[in-house]
């Protein structure tokens, strides 16, 4: 949690020490953090899972943000801005957990033939799997990575091209060149998936 935690709160919009953890802070905190768990959990969890194809780890991507938002609430500086923190939190949050899958399938490869041909991550069960989205999900993992978190951020998150470029630190024209780019690439997977379906259903017959 301490490596997630850390990238949560870079470039998060904290200030100065903490401020006195007093009952009424503590109280407003928990009161903020219920109504954004309601609001939001379910969003965040579907933005984190598009980003690294796997509901358990993006779970537990948003679970950690949200408990550094509330480690952090006396450094906030507009309680309003609470929503922004964990959105950037979540981001940063399913990066690192990607970096670490990464070392973990580079490790299995070199030193365990023997499971080698297992999947490091858990098996998806989803409901985005349950929708038929399975073919959009490989497309995203496909994507360079500004690439997908941008897709991801805009079109199912319903992030706005400035809110999108704030969170990930880019400018508003470098969110609309790597949507551009990114929508294109995915049409043209899925156009594939498509068509090589059509194709097995063909040759079935």
């Amino acid at each position: 949690m301490s490596s997630v935690n850390a990238h949560a709160t870079r470039g998060a919009p904290l200030t100065g020490p903490p401020a006195g953890s007093d009952a009424a802070g503590r109280s407003e905190a928990d009161q903020v953090l219920a109504e954004l768990y309601a609001a939001h959990w379910n969003r965040l969890v579907r933005t984190a899972a598009l980003l690294v194809r796997d509901t358990e780890t993006a779970e537990d991507v948003v679970q950690e943000a949200f408990v550094a938002l509330h480690r952090h609430w006396g450094r906030l500086r507009e309680p309003d801005l609470a929503l922004a923190y964990l959105r950037r939190s979540v981001v940063n949050g399913a990066r690192s957990a990607l970096r670490r899958r990464t070392v973990a399938t580079r490790f299995l490869a070199k030193h365990g033939p023997a499971r080698s041909e297992e999947r490091v991550e858990p098996a998806e069960e989803s409901a985005l799997a349950r929708t038929g989205h399975e073919a959009v999900l490989e497309g995203l993992q496909s994507l360079a990575r500004r690439q997908r978190e941008v897709v991801v951020l805009r079109y199912y998150a319903d992030l706005s091209e400035a809110e999108t470029a704030d969170m990930l630190g880019i400018s508003r024209g470098a969110v609309k060149s790597h949507a551009s780019r990114g929508l294109a690439k995915l049409r043209g997977l899925l156009h594939e998936d498509r068509s090589g379906r059509a194709e097995g259903g063909t040759s079935d017959e």
